[in-house]
C-alpha cells in the first residue's frame, strides 16, 4: 500500500555518502513519518490525510519557493546599484602628422574611473518595503496553496468515508434478500409458497446487485480522489470528526482570496511610496586618473544630477499611477471581503437547514420505516403477510436511510468548508 513511498526505481540514489535525489528524500521522509502509523493500522485517519495532503501538495511546495526567493530579495532591494567601471582615451588626435598617437599631443590621456549612482536612505528603505511585501505575499499564497489542499482532502475523505457507509447498507440489502429467497425456494419445497414470489425476490436480488454495484463504482471513484491527495489507497477510513463553525470575522480574515488581496494593498502602498520617493533625483558620482605621456597626470572628479524639467508630467504622474493601483487594491479587497462574507452566509444557513432537513427526516421518514420493517417481520412471523412484503419495507428502510446518509454527507461537507476553506490558525495574516 504504501510501495510508492519507500521503492521508486527510476529515481537516482546513490550510496557511501553521495547525495540522493531530493525527491527521493521527500518520499523517504514521508514514509518514516507515516510508515508506522498507517501500516500499524488498517484505517487512516482524517488529521493523517490532511497532513499527507499538506506535505505532498507541490503548489504548497512551489509557493514556499517563491517565498524563499523573495526574501532573498529583500536585503538585495536595500542596497545601492553596483558601481560602473569607466575606462577611456579622452582627446585622441584622429587628423594630421599625430593622428591615432596617444603620446604626442599632451592633451591625449588615458582615462579609467569609477562611478556610483547614489540611493538616499529613504529611497532603499522604500524600495525595501516592496520587496518585504511581496515576500509576505508569497507567504500567504503558501498558506493559501496549504489550506486548498486541506478543503480538498477533507472534501474527498468524506465522500469516500460516506460512500462506504452507503455500501454497508446496500451490501445489507443484498444479504437479507439472499435470505429471503432462500426462505422462498424453502417454502416452495414445502408446498407452502409460490413461484412468483420467488421470482418477485429474485428480481429484487438483482435490482439490490445493481444498486450495490453503483454505490461501490462512486466508493471507488472517491477513494481514487483521496488517494490523489495522500498518495496512498488506504484499506479503511476513520469516521470524519466533528467540525467547529468559526465566527464571520475570522472566517472572512482568513479567507484565501482576501489574504492575498490584502497582500496586493500593500504591495501597491509600497510601490506608491517608491514612486513618491523618486520625486528627488538619484546623483551619481564620478572619480577618474588620466594619465598622459610626458605631462603630469590629472584626477578628475564630477557629479551628475538629472534635471526633473516637467515632474508634473513625468514623476508626479508617475506617482499618481501608483496611488490609482492602490486604490484599486482596496477596491477589490472590499469586494474581496464582501464576496467572502456572502460565502460564509451561504455556507451557514445551508448547514442550518440540512440540520433541520436531518433532524425532521430522521423523526418522519427514518423512524416510521424502521417500524414498517419491525411490523412487517411480526406479520411475516404469524403468516399475516407475504415475504415480498417484508422486502419492500426493507427496502424502503435502506432508501431511507441512504438519503439519511446523503444529508448527512452534505452536512459534513458544508461544515468542512467553513472550518477547512480559510487559511489555517498560525498562517499569514
Amino acid at each position: 500500500m504504501l510501495a510508492w513511498l519507500v521503492h521508486t526505481p527510476a529515481m537516482p540514489s546513490f550510496v557511501h555518502g553521495v547525495s540522493m535525489s531530493p525527491i527521493f528524500l521527500r518520499a523517504a521522509s514521508l514514509a518514516a513519518v507515516f510508515l508506522p502509523a498507517v501500516a500499524a493500522a488498517e484505517s487512516i485517519s482524517f488529521d493523517q490525510a490532511i497532513s499527507l495532503a499538506v506535505q505532498r501538495s507541490e503548489a504548497a511546495r512551489a509557493a514556499q519557493a517563491a517565498m524563499q526567493g523573495s526574501v532573498h530579495s529583500i536585503q538585495a532591494a536595500g542596497q545601492l546599484p553596483d558601481p560602473m567601471l569607466r575606462a577611456g582615451i579622452d582627446n585622441l588626435p584622429v587628423t594630421g602628422s599625430d593622428r591615432f598617437s596617444g603620446t604626442r599631443e599632451s592633451m591625449t590621456m588615458k582615462r579609467i574611473g569609477v562611478s556610483q549612482e547614489w540611493l538616499s536612505a529613504d529611497k532603499r528603505a522604500a524600495r525595501e518595503g516592496v520587496a518585504r511585501a511581496r515576500a509576505d505575499r508569497d507567504a500567504v499564497q503558501k498558506d493559501i496553496a496549504e489550506a486548498e489542499a486541506r478543503l480538498q482532502v477533507s472534501m474527498a475523505y468524506v465522500d469516500a468515508w460516506f460512500a462506504t457507509e452507503a455500501l454497508k447498507l446496500t451490501t445489507q440489502t443484498e444479504h437479507h434478500l439472499h435470505e429471503e429467497l432462500n426462505a422462498a425456494k424453502s417454502r416452495i419445497a414445502a408446498a407452502t409458497g409460490n413461484s412468483a414470489e420467488a421470482l418477485q425476490l429474485l428480481s429484487a436480488k438483482g435490482i439490490a446487485e445493481d444498486e450495490s454495484e453503483e454505490v461501490r463504482q462512486q466508493q471507488s471513484a472517491a477513494m481514487v480522489s483521496l488517494q490523489r491527495w495522500i498518495g496512498i489507497l488506504p484499506d479503511a477510513l476513520n469516521k470524519p470528526p466533528a467540525f467547529p463553525v468559526p465566527e464571520e470575522w475570522d472566517y472572512v480574515a482568513r479567507y484565501p482570496a482576501v489574504a492575498g488581496l490584502k497582500s496586493d494593498v500593500e504591495i501597491a502602498r509600497q510601490s506608491a511610496n517608491v514612486a513618491a520617493k523618486e520625486r528627488s533625483p538619484n546623483w551619481t558620482w564620478e572619480v577618474s586618473y588620466g594619465q598622459r605621456t610626458g605631462y603630469s597626470d590629472l584626477v578628475s572628479v564630477g557629479v551628475s544630477i538629472p534635471l526633473q524639467i516637467a515632474p508634473s508630467q513625468r514623476q508626479d504622474r508617475e506617482t499618481s499611477a501608483k496611488l490609482a493601483m492602490v486604490d484599486k487594491a482596496e477596491a477589490d479587497l472590499t469586494e474581496g471581503m464582501r464576496a467572502a462574507m456572502a460565502d460564509y452566509r451561504t455556507l451557514t444557513s445551508d448547514a442550518a437547514r440540512l440540520q433541520q432537513r436531518i433532524e425532521r427526516y430522521q423523526g418522519s421518514v427514518v423512524t416510521p420505516a424502521r417500524q414498517r420493517t419491525s411490523a412487517a417481520l411480526a406479520a411475516y412471523r404469524s403468516n399475516q403477510l407475504a415475504l415480498t412484503a417484508v422486502f419492500e419495507a426493507r427496502h424502503a428502510e435502506v432508501e431511507a436511510q441512504r438519503k439519511l446518509l446523503a444529508l448527512q454527507r452534505d452536512l459534513v461537507r458544508t461544515q468542512a468548508q467553513l472550518n477547512l476553506k480559510p487559511i489555517a490558525q498560525g498562517g499569514a495574516q
